[in-house]
């Protein structure tokens, strides 16, 4: 490596954790702007399929089990993934379709595997429902988690837990043939339609066990809607069309990529102050992509966009 290279390289590396690179990605024209960020994006999308492939052997290679796991994984946020995933390890999707004609039966499942039942105060309903586990762990032979599994401190109400396997009770009880559903979805109005599914009246005036609340439908909401598009459905149409070699189902998640707004989180916002707006989730996957795999580790040499500049400092790209 040149001196002119090495300067070049320790200079990107010093900005690396500032989103240095911001400015840099602004000003290109957008035809090259976009062959970056579409190389950043494909890396991302090819990241997550490692992570699907990974539940599908731990499922035994039955997709409607991995879809099921991957639900789970993305419908709270990081802090309880782990705890999202133990959850549907114990409470399999098979046992939820034999119980799903009831959709008491089915919450009784989630909620009693949860453990997390066993923080609140009880009422006649939530008292009916460990009842009911009783008799579904002795036939599913389900060890219920230890409720220290879940994090709980200073959550919004909407993403608690308990609301969320209220949720995702209702939407499995309420669906046949899910995953044929999710592979055909293209937008995010299709998501969102698929995922609205509304939580049991009991939760129209609850939002813990016991506690009563605003009177008003728990469903999921449009930011996490789309964030269920950006995480579970693109990821699993693209990680499945790659498995059976379907073209068509690869572009159908990127297209639902390229429809779905950007998301709004901390690193969107430091790109948007260095100076590059993402037009959509494509872009704003590309752009967390650089942030978190490549800018914390100063790997420049292999960043889309700082092998693109460290290359315009070379003395070749001058001749």
């Amino acid at each position: 490596m040149d001196e002119r290279t090495t300067r070049m390289l320790h200079r990107l590396q010093a900005g690396a954790g500032v989103y240095a690179c911001g400015e840099y990605l602004g000003n290109l024209d957008p035809l090259h702007r976009s062959e970056i960020l579409t190389d950043a994006a494909y890396d991302r999308l090819q990241r997550k399929i490692t992570a699907v492939e990974a539940l599908f052997e731990e499922a035994g290679h039955n997709w409607n089990q991995t879809f099921y796991l991957m639900f789970f994984r993305t419908l709270g946020d990081k802090r309880n993934q782990e705890a999202y995933l133990t959850l549907a390890r114990r409470a399999t999707y098979a046992m939820l379709l034999r119980e799903r004609a009831s959709l008491h039966n089915v919450e009784a499942l989630l909620f009693g595997t949860s453990g997390l039942l066993e923080l609140y105060e009880h009422d006649t309903y939530t008292l009916d429902l460990r009842r009911d586990f009783v008799y579904l762990s002795a036939k599913y032979g389900i060890e219920p988690m230890d409720p220290s599994a879940w994090s709980l401190y200073r959550l919004h109400p909407a993403n608690h837990p308990v609301l969320r396997i209220a949720q995702a009770a209702s939407f499995f009880a309420g669906h046949e043939f899910v995953m044929e559903q999710m592979l055909q979805c293209a937008t995010p109005e299709e998501a969102a339609r698929l995922f609205g599914t509304e939580a049991s009246e009991y939760w129209t005036t609850h939002h813990l066990p016991a506690v009563t609340s605003q009177d008003r439908p728990k469903r999921l909401g449009t930011f996490k809607s789309n964030l269920m598009a950006i995480n579970l459905v693109a990821i699993m149409q693209f990680a499945y069309g790659s498995h059976t070699g379907s073209d068509a189902l690869r572009d159908r998640a990127v297209t639902l990529l390229e429809r779905t707004p950007a998301e709004e989180n901390v690193y969107m916002r430091g790109w948007r102050g260095a100076g590059i707006e993402p037009r959509n989730a494509f872009e704003s996957q590309a752009l967390l992509q650089l942030a978190t795999e490549y800018c914390p580790a100063g790997r420049c040499m292999e960043c889309p966009v700082g092998l693109r500049r460290i290359r315009r400092t070379t003395p070749q790209s001058e001749k």
